[in-house]
């Protein structure tokens, strides 16, 4: 596997905001040619299928926050790219964009900071034409987005909303709700965040039976600084599955995740 990556990074500063803008481009080449894609194909093309992946992802971003006296901070996000190149025999069509605005009102009592935002990642509409529409993670891990990590942004729309609070210097408490769904139907519901090992693909695939609502999220989860080098964070999260999960799970289709995890910063 091989991953190649440049950006260019410029940022803008005015009296009262500041902005930063990045330009990036990201190669990839899994020359992996026995192991079996994770596509909504068809079992017998996929297996047929030896060739290897190559795929180039161009894209940028920017930030922007506004600093007022009566108002508090507000800012934006707004990210895009677009891939190119071959998924095997097939040629790589793909996208995706995350918008975002937050604002921190001007308190000190908690330090609240509010965002909503959506991001989209594109999905194949047609498994039987030689394009393959999936925006492709790469080898990202979908644990920064998506905390409770069922899910990543391989055809997917997520619309989210999330709350910090500061109640004391070391402590902070992050809460998030997301509407989840598949971009398309046609495509396969996704999850991983990558090739790990050498006879693995990285990523799975569960199908969507025709159906698009994948599953409905809120998490809270409190992280404490220790010291410079030692942090722990509590997370708790609860999904509720829609029709794509209940489809394959009926009796249950939700889900809670509970972890304690330890940092240490060298």
């Amino acid at each position: 596997m091989d991953v190649y990556y440049g950006a260019y990074n410029r940022s803008f500063t005015t009296g009262h905001s500041a902005g930063q803008l990045r330009i990036f481009s990201v190669g990839y080449v899994d020359h992996r040619t026995t192991v079996l894609k994770t596509d909504n194909r068809a079992t017998a093309a996929r297996a047929a299928d030896h060739s290897k992946i190559e795929i180039a992802t161009v894209g940028a971003d920017y930030a922007h926050v506004f600093h007022t006296a009566a108002a508090g901070a507000f800012d934006f996000l707004g990210w895009g790219a677009i891939q190119t190149g071959s998924w095997g025999t097939l040629t790589q069509r793909a996208g995706a964009f995350v918008g975002e605005l937050g604002w921190q009102p001007p308190t000190n009592v908690l330090k609240p900071w509010v965002s909503a935002g959506y991001s989209y990642g594109s999905g194949d509409g047609n498994p039987n034409d030689s394009t393959h529409g999936t925006f492709f993670q790469v080898l990202t891990t979908p644990r920064l987005y998506a905390r409770f990590p069922f899910y990543n942004m391989m055809n997917n729309e997520d619309f989210y909303g999330t709350l910090d609070l500061h109640p004391a210097s070391k402590l902070t408490l992050r809460s998030e709700v997301h509407a989840l769904r598949l971009a398309s139907a046609s495509d396969l519901w996704y999850l991983g965040g990558g090739a790990f090992q050498r006879g693995t693909f990285g990523y799975m695939g569960r199908p969507s039976n025709g159906s698009r609502s994948l599953a409905n999220v809120w998490d809270i989860s409190a992280d404490y600084q220790f010291t410079r080098s030692l942090s722990a964070t509590l997370y708790y999260g609860h999904a509720w599955g829609k029709s794509v999960v209940k489809r394959i799970y009926p009796e249950d289709p939700s889900g809670q995740l509970v972890y304690l995890e330890t940092n240490f910063h060298f």
